[in-house]
């Protein structure tokens, strides 16, 4: 079989014709080859970047240490997937996917390295085109049940029935409560959380219900409980399942009566208190076990709204990495940006046995060791950290490497979910996204044939 190119078609004809920016550089780095769309990336004609040193063209984060083509030249290995930002010469910072491989001559020897790299901001468009679509409070979601949950939490808010959330530890379940109060006509009394699993029994009881003084030793006068505490406003019972039983006989009581007797006091109490419950337990196997009360289930089980876990709502982990990383560039004054490509794989294949609350300690330790505007694999956690190297990829043509296999998995998310929204319009979906309807069919397209 017949290999390479026509006769009469010079390579830089090819190469001029990709959409990825290709440079090439001796072992002096002198660039040597700079294409057409590295041109138009960096805003830098190519006849003004040949002969120049690659750090005076180009102005990027990954210059300042982290520059892939070195460790390439270095092990005579490709480096694929990296992600960093360049200044243009019109002075815009934009975010870059780039892969380096060494260039040889005919004999195998090494004499310098081909990098390939691709503008981001029109993924990066599309993804804050995605995080738009649906948020309250503090909750954001690409995720079809999500948003179908989120929708109808405001018409519950305001109902006043007592709610009980369902779902893994780290779901957000307080989030949940947090956001029914704030919608709820309660929302100007108090909020006030206790967790049920946190202390045994007795003193569970009189942080609920507060004591008379006298009531035991050291109870030298009056203390109010959550439930009077909350009055006008929300009590939310986290982890209700691991209340014990006794105590969920007066529980009961109140949510039957509306009253509750605080300990050492004969005299009711009114309970204007609007109650939200959560677990991570199956209380209805609970039930039948004999380990929950039946009837207090049914009192708590009004309206019942189930958490999904983050592992089955993969389409938020980019939604939410860049929420927690603006947070977290607030609360310590960094100016960190995005995380890389790699990083963003590692995060798409883990499980997150700890849901949402995991992935926000995973950004904030980040941030603890990130020093720049990027954060990389080696500022993860140790546990997440690749055990192994990252197989290598096929280069039948150094440098011509997808450096943005991972942002493919974000747009067929993004495109999946709109055209969930839009019963599988794709004119519809492409209008939201700000795409052509070719577009999408493209994205499915590829996925089809993964």
């Amino acid at each position: 079989m017949r290999t390479g190119l026509p006769k009469n078609i010079p390579l830089e004809s090819v190469l001029d014709s990709v959409a990825e920016g290709i440079f090439t550089v001796d072992l002096e780095w002198n660039i040597t080859f700079f294409n057409q769309a590295a041109g138009d990336i960096t805003g830098i004609p190519p006849e003004n970047a040949v002969g120049q040193k690659c750090w005076e063209v180009f102005a990027s984060s990954v210059c300042d240490g982290a520059c892939p083509m070195r460790p390439c030249l270095k092990s005579e290995q490709p480096v694929l997937n990296k992600s960093g930002f360049l200044l243009r010469a019109d002075g815009e910072k934009i975010a870059i996917g780039l892969s380096s491989s060494p260039l040889r001559d005919k004999d195998g020897k090494v004499v310098g390295g081909v990098e390939s790299f691709r503008d981001l901001t029109p993924i990066q468009q599309l993804m804050q085109k995605v995080e738009e679509r649906y948020s309250v409070e503090d909750i954001r979601t690409n995720n079809p049940h999500m948003i179908r949950t989120l929708q109808i939490l405001p018409p519950i808010a305001q109902s006043g029935s007592t709610v009980l959330l369902l779902g893994e530890s780290g779901t957000g379940k307080e989030l949940f409560a947090r956001a029914i109060h704030t919608q709820s006509l309660r929302k100007d009394k108090p909020f006030v959380a206790v967790n049920c699993g946190a202390l045994p029994g007795e003193l569970l009881e009189s942080e609920l219900f507060g004591y008379k003084a006298g009531a035991f030793t050291d109870a030298r006068k009056d203390k109010p409980g959550r439930v009077e505490l909350a009055q006008g406003g929300t009590l939310f019972l986290d982890e209700i399942g691991d209340m014990p039983q006794p105590l969920q006989v007066k529980l009961l009581r109140v949510l039957q009566e509306k009253v509750f007797e605080p300990l050492g006091s004969v005299k009711p109490v009114p309970a204007n208190v609007r109650f939200v419950a959560a677990t991570n337990r199956d209380l209805e196997t609970m039930v039948k076990r004999g380990e929950f009360r039946q009837d207090l289930f049914f009192r708590l089980n009004v309206v019942r709204m189930d958490i999904p876990p983050l592992r089955e709502r993969t389409e938020d982990i980019p939604l939410l990495v860049s929420h927690f990383i603006r947070l977290q560039n607030n609360l310590k004054g960094k100016n960190i940006r995005a995380v890389s490509e790699n990083v963003h794989q590692i995060l798409f294949r883990h499980d997150f046995p700890g849901n949402v609350r995991e992935l926000e300690n995973i950004i904030e330790y980040a941030f603890i060791l990130c020093p720049g505007e990027m954060i990389h694999t080696e500022h993860l956690p140790e546990y997440l950290k690749p055990q192994a190297p990252e197989p290598r990829e096929p280069h039948c043509v150094p440098g011509m490497i997808d450096a943005s296999a991972g942002m493919d998995d974000h747009k067929l998310h993004a495109v999946l979910a709109a055209l969930d929204k839009h019963k599988g319009n794709k004119s519809a979906a492409a209008r939201e996204l700000g795409i052509s309807r070719d577009t999408v069919r493209r994205i499915l397209q590829r996925s089809e044939a993964k």
